[in-house]
């Protein structure tokens, strides 16, 4: 039986692209609209495991997949970074001076925020997914509007690419991360990154006392994102990416760093994707 791995967004998709090239097999695309279902629907066992956008080289981070991560204790067990190239596209025939809307994802969106400061004429609509737009104007026909998407999108529903590479920065990259409900097994490769989840007493120094013990035992901090707590005013989560060569310096540091800090918790320890 094939694993069900669940998206955001629908087949065409940079999710969809991103779930072929890392499972390089046979699975079962399970196509959800928001990252909130994709969660959800993760955690209660409908998809086996999914992929799920945290950062953007332009955009910067997803916070709300950080507090979704969290909210339904869902495992990193992996990730993979890939280049994203932002197409505008539309029904055959058609102009750039022709069309007056722009339907995709915000992200994608912001993301070529240049281009489109060059085309006044055209009202941005953010919308729930990239290749769900793109499908959406090719099964209703819809002239005068476009989607921005991949160019797998573009192919897959019969759309003509009017600009190619329209995002601001071409070396515009998104990282994803691959999720489960259950740690990672090592099964013969080396687990060399984590990401761990802390909340912090309201004192002074403590975040820089925090930092010099990942110094100390060894650990490269590739991210840290702060997240408000809701329900303490003025008090914040953090999120910490951890690079390390020995997984006894990971322990150690984890060690320390439990009577340092409150509620931490490892979200994951996988293989990086950029050793």
């Amino acid at each position: 039986m094939n694993k069900k791995i669940g998206i955001q967004g629908i087949k065409g998709s940079f999710h969809h692209l991103v779930a072929m090239d890392y499972y390089h097999r046979d699975v079962e695309v399970l196509e959800y609209l928001s990252f909130h279902e994709l969660a959800q629907k993760l955690a209660s066992g409908e998809a086996d495991e999914a992929v799920m956008a945290i950062e953007n080289s332009i955009a910067g981070s997803i916070l709300p997949n950080y507090a979704l991560i969290d909210e339904y204790d869902l495992k990193v067990i992996g990730e993979h970074y890939t280049p994203v190239n932002m197409n505008l596209m539309a029904i055959p025939g058609q102009k750039i001076e022709d069309i007056k809307k722009v339907f995709s994802h915000p992200m994608a969106l912001l993301q070529c925020k240049e281009f489109f400061k060059k085309h006044p004429h055209i009202k941005l609509i953010e919308d729930a997914d990239t290749a769900e737009a793109a499908k959406r104007i090719s099964e209703n026909d819809t002239r005068k509007a476009a989607a921005v998407a991949s160019p797998a999108a573009a192919e897959m529903y019969d759309l003509e690419i009017l600009a190619s590479e329209i995002h601001t920065i071409k070396s515009n990259a998104t990282r994803f991360l691959v999720l489960g409900r259950e740690e990672k097994k090592p099964n013969g490769e080396k687990l060399d990154k984590a990401s761990v989840k802390f909340d912090l007493k309201s004192e002074r120094g403590s975040l820089v006392s925090v930092l010099n013990i990942i110094r100390d035992c060894y650990l490269d901090m590739t991210k840290i994102q702060s997240l408000p707590i809701i329900d303490a005013p003025w008090k914040y989560s953090f999120f910490v990416d951890l690079v390390f060569e020995r997984p006894e310096d990971f322990e150690k540091g984890m060690e320390v760093l439990k009577i340092m800090t409150e509620d931490l918790k490892i979200l994951g320890i996988y293989k990086s994707n950029l050793s």
